[in-house]
């Protein structure tokens, strides 16, 4: 005891020096741990993502493209897939097809065009307000409202990827009708509307206004222009009669089809059915290419283990030759408590004392680190996954 109280008596006095050796060996002893909690609830979290999708229909390409667009909503751009495979799997009786557009952005955040199934299929939930149920409504993920500081009865403009990609593209101001529960997922960084907004913003479906009034008529009086359309900018109540589609649905867009398998057999069944490689179109397993992408990082990650003990056993070093220079430079003073009385192993004590007070510093406070990172590594994780898509 009475060596405890003069190591933590030593320790106080020259309080900067210990400062400095805790926060060093608390860093020391936490960037492992924190890095392999990171590192594995990131892998959970992708390869949940990518097994809790069943199937993805897509044009045929990079698959990796493919997957990333559709599940983590990134900034790859597969090219489209047509509606009408979606009707072919419905028609099939297989399965349930879920078309997502995800060409458009707002703010920063992916606008993703689905159905209703989605909702379903993702298990979202409204946190506030209500779902999508009129042509424009948008509902966001919780990221994205506590991002942009907006909620139910606020609006968001789209806006078209980059400044060559005008044509047909106009900015569609979309009322936001809900707020998603948090879902640690990248659904939390979408701004989800129906896939028929989506295609109003790629200025496929469009509302019109006729340039000769009830009014006009009355006066008498004839309108210039002859051009009987003006395109809007917002969908209400008054125009959204007016707003219709050109062309058959079957042409139209989807940048995916996440697909829900009746059961295995139609899973089988619909695999078998896109085998082809000469077709334009390509079924994937979501999971394998997740999969896939997974065990390369991670064997890139097995070379940051050998660095980051390599940089440990240094720190460590460093460390021990700092504590061996302060014993060092205190020769003086233990020579002083010899000659005092005090016995060798009295002294040997009392600087163990001083390095074992030192160290359970040290992992109280990279515990506490490690306690907080687990707590919260999904948070994390699902907004670095988001940021990184």
């Amino acid at each position: 005891m009475n060596a405890l109280f003069l190591a933590f008596a030593y320790l106080r006095y020259h309080w900067g020096r210990s400062l400095v050796l805790v926060l060093v060996t608390a860093l020391i002893l936490f960037v492992p741990v924190a890095t392999q909690t990171l590192l594995s609830t990131s892998e959970r979290a992708l390869v949940a993502r990518g097994e809790a999708t069943p199937l993805l229909l897509g044009s045929r390409g990079s698959q990796l493209d493919l997957t990333m667009a559709a599940l983590y909503f990134s900034d790859e751009r597969p090219d489209p897939v047509e509606m009408r495979e979606v009707e072919t799997i419905w028609n099939s009786g297989l399965g349930i097809p879920i078309p997502v557009h995800t060409a458009f952005a707002s703010s920063g955040f992916r606008i993703v065009g689905t159905t209703l199934d989605y909702f379903d299929f993702r298990d979202l939930t409204i946190a506030d307000g209500r779902g999508l149920s009129v042509l424009g409504d948008a509902v966001i993920g919780a990221d994205v409202a506590e991002a942009l500081g907006k909620g139910v009865g606020d609006s968001l403009v789209s806006s078209p990827e980059n400044l060559f990609d005008l044509d047909g593209v106009y900015p569609l101001e979309m009322p936001i009708v809900g707020v998603l529960e948090q879902t640690n997922t990248p659904d939390d960084q979408a701004v989800f509307v129906d896939i028929k907004t989506a295609w109003v913003i790629q200025g496929i479906g469009h509302g019109h206004e006729d340039v000769v009034t009830a009014a006009d008529i009355a006066a008498g009086t004839d309108a210039l222009a002859n051009a009987a359309v003006v395109q809007y900018q917002r969908i209400t109540p008054d125009n959204i009669e007016s707003f219709h589609f050109h062309g058959s649905q079957d042409d139209f867009p989807a940048s995916a089809v996440i697909i829900v398998p009746n059961d295995t057999r139609s899973a089988t069944i619909l695999k078998g059915r896109y085998l082809d490689t000469e077709g334009p179109s390509q079924l994937i397993e979501p999971a394998g290419v997740i999969r896939g992408l997974v065990d390369r990082i991670f064997r890139i990650k097995a070379l940051l283990d050998g660095v980051t003990a390599i940089i440990a056993i240094a720190a460590f070093a460093a460390i021990g030759l700092a504590v061996f220079l302060s014993y060092r430079l205190r020769a003086r003073e233990i020579a002083t408590a010899v000659k005092l009385g005090a016995r060798r192993g009295m002294v040997l004590r009392l600087l163990a004392a001083e390095t074992v007070t030192l160290l359970l510093l040290s992992g109280g406070i990279a515990a506490v680190g490690a306690v907080v990172t687990a707590r919260n590594a999904e948070a994390w994780v699902g907004w670095m996954l988001a940021l990184g898509a």
